[in-house]
């Protein structure tokens, strides 16, 4: 019991100066830019290497040509999970390739067997780097809630190259523009190894990560 005590003495002593004291300055001196300029063609190369490092299967196509795309890609998907504030015509491009489509609202969510049942999910991103190959959804309406992009096995994602900043703090200073959502980092495909460095894909999300850069 002393030894309890001793602890429990020390933590109180310790919240209460954390309480009284002002909080220190946290030093902002890292790199925050890169020579690679946001949405640029060297950008963009750079999110390429390091996406199809990480074994995500890149496409690209133009303004015009991206319903179609996404109809090839996910005709034959049989049913494909959208949140409600994906353009139209992205939606029109895949139900018109033949594939099902699933609505999920904040009013009427998919459930979790739904959504496991579900070929393949479709969002749009807030943001991404290059430098790291990381796309981040934070939660708005083209990218719905978490729970749709990490369920199903399959994940559709489409990125403007505007959209591709170099840094992770180029990155956050975007994110930081809506502090509240709730974010996803994504790398590629889920994957996990264990300690004899077997790769496993799927365990934590989508087994397979389609990128669709539109340029």
């Amino acid at each position: 019991m002393e030894a309890r005590e001793a602890i429990l003495a020390r933590v109180r002593d310790a919240l209460g100066r954390s309480q009284t004291a002002p909080a220190p300055e946290v030093p902002r001196d890292y790199r925050a830019h890169s020579d690679v300029t946001p949405g640029s063609s060297a950008a963009i190369e750079l999110l390429v290497d390091r996406l199809v490092d990480y074994r995500a299967h890149v496409h690209r196509c133009g303004t015009g040509d991206l319903a179609s795309t996404l109809g090839q890609l996910l005709g034959e998907a049989g049913s494909v999970v959208v949140p409600a504030g994906l353009p139209p015509e992205w939606v029109d491009g895949v139900s018109a390739a033949g594939a099902r489509v699933l609505l999920d609202t904040a009013a009427e969510p998919l459930s979790h067997v739904e959504l496991d049942r579900a070929g393949a999910v479709l969002t749009a991103a807030r943001v991404a780097i290059a430098e790291s190959g990381t796309i981040v959804l934070d939660a708005e309406e083209d990218q719905g809630r978490r729970a749709i992009s990490l369920v199903p096995d399959r994940h559709v994602c489409v990125l403007h190259a505007r959209q591709v900043v170099a840094t992770v703090p180029e990155a956050v200073a975007i994110l930081g523009q809506h502090p509240h959502r709730p974010m996803t980092w994504i790398a590629g495909p889920s994957a996990t190894s264990d300690i004899e460095l077997i790769r496993v894909e799927g365990v934590h999300g989508p087994r397979t990560l389609d990128v669709v850069i539109v340029t």
